[in-house]
């Protein structure tokens, strides 16, 4: 699974996940992607789960670009533990992903077959997604 080899802080701030992706809006890899539609937090397990399903599906022809990378811990208190003492270890990793970004690319496939890897993918998610193709790439723009 993805995470960070190193990073400059051990915790993380929760945050909010608000507005319009400023960059990675735009396909730049593959002819066809998967645009999320909504703001909130990926982890890295649903990264691999939906790499997994868009691989296993294309029959590893073509390529796939992960556009994005789980780089915020998320910290969690053991169960039945008293309020207080701190805040809990990191257990997992997320990517904070807004309206508008491109999280995976796809290329070298039809296009019939590349949206039904994105259907399976974006199954694995807990953002909408929307598929979206390269204009003039034999499909809808």
């Amino acid at each position: 699974m993805f995470q960070p080899a190193r990073t400059k802080y051990r915790k993380a701030h929760k945050g909010r996940v608000h507005g319009k992706a400023k960059g990675g809006t735009t396909l730049n890899f593959g002819n066809f992607g998967m645009k999320a539609t909504e703001p909130g937090r990926v982890t890295a397990r649903e990264i691999e789960a939906a790499r997994r399903a868009i691989t296993r599906h294309i029959k590893r022809v073509g390529r796939v670009w992960i556009r994005i990378f789980p780089d915020v811990p998320v910290s969690r208190k053991p169960a039945e533990v008293r309020m207080g003492s701190g805040k809990g270890t990191p257990e997992f990793w997320i990517a904070r992903v807004k309206p508008g970004r491109i999280m995976f690319e796809l290329d070298g496939v039809p296009h019939q077959l590349a949206h039904e890897a994105f259907a399976l993918a974006a199954a694995k998610l807990s953002v909408s997604v929307r598929t979206v193709t390269r204009v003039g790439e034999g499909g809808e723009p």
